[in-house]
């Protein structure tokens, strides 16, 4: 039912056109004791950028990618040791765009819960499993509005997850929450316990219709810039 979904949620490469830089992640899904959990990382105190932020597996498009799949698999391979044929590809959503202004793209696979993580110190210094259903039921879950650089307003979602493995708790936030609230509301079809900037019932086209409206505030700032 879970790949059903996200199959007729799959936006393929029809985004790849915008002139933006690339970027993408993957979200990484496995069955534990029956139900549907999520893989997360948390990013070296080392890195420059957002240092001990939750993210997933992901980065920056090179010139050897031949889309955004083979970004996510080719990050995932170098930040946690997963082997890209381990990973069932089902579909790429609704993209993102970071801080940065890169275009990210969320790629959603299948692993094995028996898979055996091998996190790069340089990118990685924890990895963390969430049930999905936290990103529509949360226990610990607050928002706030934020007004992007271009003057964009939209909300933040902030889960705390406490992980009973690492007796520690967990920050997801920003648009690693964004996606991952995404996943669930395409996996799920049910209402959340917290207001989202989409229409549910109309969920793809009002999802289109947010990062439209995103990209077009981004794009028009650049324009004004030039």
């Amino acid at each position: 039912k879970a790949r059903q979904r996200l199959r007729e949620f799959d936006v393929g490469d029809r985004f790849s056109r915008l002139p933006l830089p690339r970027a993408a992640v993957l979200l990484p899904l496995m069955v534990r004791g029956g139900r549907l959990h999520l893989l997360l990382t948390v990013r070296s105190l080392q890195l420059r950028r957002s240092p001990g932020e939750v993210c997933f597996p992901g980065g920056k498009r090179e010139d050897t990618d031949r889309d955004d799949i083979d970004t996510a698999l080719r990050e995932a391979k170098e930040e946690v040791g997963l082997q890209p044929e381990k990973v069932e590809v089902i579909s790429r959503l609704m993209p993102g765009i970071d801080k940065m202004n890169n275009l990210v793209t969320p790629v959603v696979g299948f692993i094995e819960e028996t898979f055996q993580v091998t996190p790069n110190p340089d990118e990685v210094s924890k990895v963390f499993v969430v049930p999905l259903e936290y990103f529509v039921k949360p226990l610990n879950y607050k928002t706030f509005s934020y007004k992007t650089s271009s003057g964009y307003s939209t909300r933040i979602h902030c889960f705390i997850y406490h992980d009973q493995e690492h007796r520690k708790s967990f920050k997801i936030w920003g648009l690693t929450a964004h996606f991952a609230v995404f996943l669930a509301l395409v996996i799920f079809g049910e209402r959340p316990t917290f207001e989202v900037d989409y229409d549910l019932d109309n969920l793809f086209s009002s999802s289109e219709n947010y990062f439209t409206n995103l990209y077009a505030s981004i794009h028009e700032r650049k324009k004004s810039n030039l």
